[in-house]
């Protein structure tokens, strides 16, 4: 299979995941990066039931915030590397008071010189409300750019609706 950048959006809860995870089975060897942190026992919860949706024979990274340090060494010992998420890592980030475009070109650039495919998750954050907060628009603004950035290098994005896929963009 050829090197591919996959970009898979949605609403929470849009099957965005799950969708990853079945690409992933296709592509040999998978990394899975995990950017959640269990901050209370709800989360901790999720992030037990995203660990056993996943075969155990895939690798795992827990990276919240330095991406590019933590899979730079490994990734490409990986056929397949699936981020899972984009949206927590944003947050992460933006609560770090981290450089965000820069981070993220930084990671497109770390997909770019290595030989594995990336499926990478993220939340669709433009069909929403604005968010009533600074913070929360803050948030928005970033996510919804770094969302960007990544459709523009990816060769497919898809979009899934109540568990559908929608093909945004296709590799051609």
């Amino acid at each position: 299979m050829a090197k591919q950048l996959t970009l898979v959006l949605g609403g929470v809860r849009a099957g965005k995941s799950s969708y990853a995870q079945r690409k992933a089975m296709e592509g040999g060897r998978v990394l899975f990066v995990a950017t959640a942190e269990a901050g209370d026992d709800e989360m901790e919860a999720r992030i037990a039931a995203h660990k056993s949706s996943r075969p155990a024979t895939w690798g795992t990274l827990e990276e919240p915030i330095d991406l590019v340090t933590a899979l730079g060494p490994i990734a490409d010992s990986y056929d397949t590397v699936l981020i899972d998420c984009l949206t927590l890592w944003v947050s992460n980030l933006l609560i770090g008071g981290q450089e965000i475009p820069t981070s993220a070109q930084e990671l497109l650039g770390l997909y770019k010189k290595g030989t594995a495919s990336w499926i990478v998750v993220s939340n669709e954050v433009g069909l929403g409300v604005v968010p009533p907060t600074e913070l929360g628009r803050a948030y928005a603004d970033e996510l919804g750019r770094v969302n960007q950035m990544v459709a523009a290098e990816a060769d497919a994005v898809v979009l899934m609706v109540a568990g559908i896929s929608v093909n945004v963009k296709e590799d051609s």
